[in-house]
């Protein structure tokens, strides 16, 4: 629930900047520090200027300089400082400064935070945009622990006083958001775009934690992000928490299989392990510096014109369950999930698909919005060190395996389809297991809906079980026919 907040003022459902930092400063108990490193002290400018500020900031800072950052804050062990470590380490410097220079006794009721940004603006060739780290620790009781609200953001202007007065902004809403808004993190996160325009920066990782959030899912805030036009793409790993996907992904060797897994099938980890074990006989990859994602399109998780969040949330727990990271985009097409890749990486690549994706590849409707229409997006697919690994269809009709030999595409894709299999860039899959082959995910949902039996045996170790035990996909113990 929302704390109740003395100086509150009748605010408009968008208020502005300089509204939001004046009630802020108006509320008596809400007290802290403004630390910021690499574009000035945009967040704390916003407060002085609303007026009233000497009740709420205690302290604001810019340690610009390299030496006396590391000075006060200490080194990281890579020796970077826009990292999510570093703003952490900020955070939590700050705050147990507060708590060790005011005493409780004498300001009981004083809600303490700690705001900081550690960011690069563009450089001077305007070559890279720049990026950045933004997070609060607050309370919202002084008798409760610390909340805290982290996230990532990449600049989209080309000017670097643009990109300062944009970060000064976010931090204003930020630090509104959670006092104000903490009780509704959707809500919240929405926010954060107010006053401003996704023309001027890119939101791409969000992660809630603390006795307030204690029952906020981050794969959720996740998929806000991205519902939100706020990004294109989010990630996480095994244990929930989001990912930033420039960190996972930088020049990693990518392996990515798309798929809907719902639920995830035989198939589907059929389909991992062998694409796998080719993609890491390939020459240049190393175990070590590969990254394999699990990615679900936004429009795969969208029914009846809306997202389906409990759907969403019941895929994620079973990936999530193998050990997998998990991206979610806003990407139809391959090639623009590749062009995405290639941002972080110019390592080589690999996608994973069935024989049915690959026929989508080569018609030319997917392609009729771009100029250059296929040959354009063939030039972006595969100009990069990508390959295909293609798992065979088995058509029961026929009682045929579809593979790259044998798959059959339109007559005037014919020639382009030969030139990208005689190159390498498709592979097959030779050996997988043709047992589980006419297995469907759709198949299993119904099953699982329809409360038939037969359905566990389609699913790897131990999912039905979680599926069971969670009640997950509308799984019902007194909808199974005895």
């Amino acid at each position: 629930m929302a704390i109740s907040l003395k100086g509150d003022q009748e605010i408009s459902s968008v208020p502005t900047t300089k509204s939001k930092a004046l009630r802020i400063n108006l509320n008596t108990d809400i007290y802290g520090t403004f630390a910021e490193i690499g574009a000035g002290q945009e967040t704390a400018r916003n407060f002085f200027r609303s007026g009233a500020a000497s009740g709420t900031i205690a302290k604001a800072m810019s340690a610009y300089d390299k030496d006396f950052s590391d000075a006060i804050y200490g080194m990281e062990e890579d020796k970077r400082y826009v990292t999510q470590p570093r703003l952490q380490r900020m955070l939590g410097h700050e705050i147990d400064l507060m708590e060790d220079r005011l005493s409780r006794q004498k300001h009981p009721d004083k809600l303490f935070f700690s705001y900081a940004n550690t960011v690069t603006t563009i450089d001077f060739a305007k070559k890279f945009k720049g990026h950045g780290w933004v997070g609060i620790r607050f309370q919202l009781d002084p008798l409760e622990g610390y909340n805290e609200i982290i996230l990532h953001l990449r600049f989209k202007e080309t000017d670097a006083r643009l990109q300062q007065e944009t970060l000064g902004i976010l931090g204003v809403n930020l630090i509104y958001g959670a006092f104000y808004l903490n009780d509704n993190p959707k809500d919240l996160v929405k926010s954060f775009y107010d006053n401003l325009g996704s023309d001027q920066l890119e939101i791409d990782m969000i992660n809630f934690s603390g006795p307030r959030f204690m029952y906020v899912d981050n794969r959720l805030m996740s998929l806000q992000l991205l519902k939100n036009g706020m990004t294109n793409a989010v990630m996480f790993g095994p244990d929930g928490n989001n990912l930033l996907p420039a960190q996972v992904l930088y020049k990693k060797n990518i392996l990515a299989l798309r798929g809907s897994f719902r639920p995830v099938t035989k198939v589907n980890m059929d389909m991992y392990e062998k694409s796998k074990k080719l993609f890491l006989a390939e020459n240049k990859v190393e175990e070590s510096k590969t990254q394999i994602i699990f990615e679900i399109t936004l429009s795969n998780l969208t029914s009846e014109g809306k997202i389906n969040e409990r759907d969403f949330l019941d895929r994620a727990e079973l990936l999530c369950s193998l050990g997998q990271n998990v991206m979610i985009t806003s990407f139809q097409q391959y090639f623009k999930l590749v062009e995405y890749f290639s941002e972080f990486t110019k390592e080589r690549m690999g996608l994973t698909m069935g024989a049915q994706n690959l026929i989508q590849i080569f018609d030319e409707k997917y392609y009729r919005n771009l100029s250059g229409g296929i040959l354009e997006a063939f030039g972006k697919l595969f100009y990069r060190d990508l390959k295909v690994y293609m798992y065979p269809y088995h058509d029961a009709k026929t009682d045929t395996y579809i593979d790259s030999e044998n798959l059959k595409v339109h007559p005037r894709m014919k020639e382009l389809y030969k030139f990208f299999k005689n190159n390498g860039k498709l592979v097959n899959i030779d050996n997988c297991d043709k047992e589980i082959l006419d297995i469907f995910s759709r198949t299993v949902l119904k099953m699982i809906l329809d409360g038939k039996n037969g359905w566990e045996e389609m699913l790897p170790e131990g999912i039905a079980d979680t599926i069971k035990q969670k009640r997950l996909f509308g799984y019902s113990r007194s909808r199974v026919k005895k």
